[in-house]
């Protein structure tokens, strides 16, 4: 009868914590989306960008002012960008997917078309305060990289 006891307990063990696990992790995702929607929040991208085919042309300066990200639900997420468009700089709501590789975002948008801008497809990967990825603006397309600068996210006063 003692030989039934150890794999019973032991069974009981991992079934008992394999929901501690479980909440732990899904705690830890909350945890990562809070900081990547508050390290974006008010942040600028700040980098360069290639063009796919103009391979000796120099890179060009990038910048995406981030007005807000906000969890949706599930993978969608809202990116609010000041773009200008036209004469006007506006805000304008991006609603996207947002995937996890472990601790890293991954933004995805497929054939968004921003009316009076384009139609945009876009991979870009975020890990530390880089961020670096792929688009596409209809038959256009190349890479993309750079810093994420928040000074409030990181715990500084914004320069003036």
């Amino acid at each position: 009868m003692s030989r039934m006891v150890l794999p019973i307990l032991l069974v009981c063990a991992l079934v008992s914590t394999s929901g501690a696990l479980e909440k732990d992790s899904h705690g830890d995702q909350e945890a990562r989306e809070k900081a990547f929607a508050t390290k974006l929040s008010g942040a600028v991208l700040a980098g360069s960008f290639s063009t796919d085919g103009k391979d000796s042309a120099p890179n060009k300066p990038d910048r995406y002012q981030i007005v807000s990200a906000k969890k949706l639900k599930g993978d969608d997420w809202v990116i609010t960008s000041k773009m200008k468009v036209g004469e006007k700089e506006i805000d304008i709501p991006i609603v996207l997917k947002v995937y996890w590789a472990d601790d890293t975002p991954i933004m995805s948008l497929t054939d968004l078309t921003i009316p009076g801008v384009g139609t945009f497809t876009a991979r870009v990967m975020f890990h530390g305060d880089s961020y670096a990825g792929t688009w596409q603006h209809g038959e256009v397309g190349g890479q993309m990289w750079g810093k994420v600068e928040n000074p409030a996210a990181n715990g500084k006063q914004p320069a003036k």
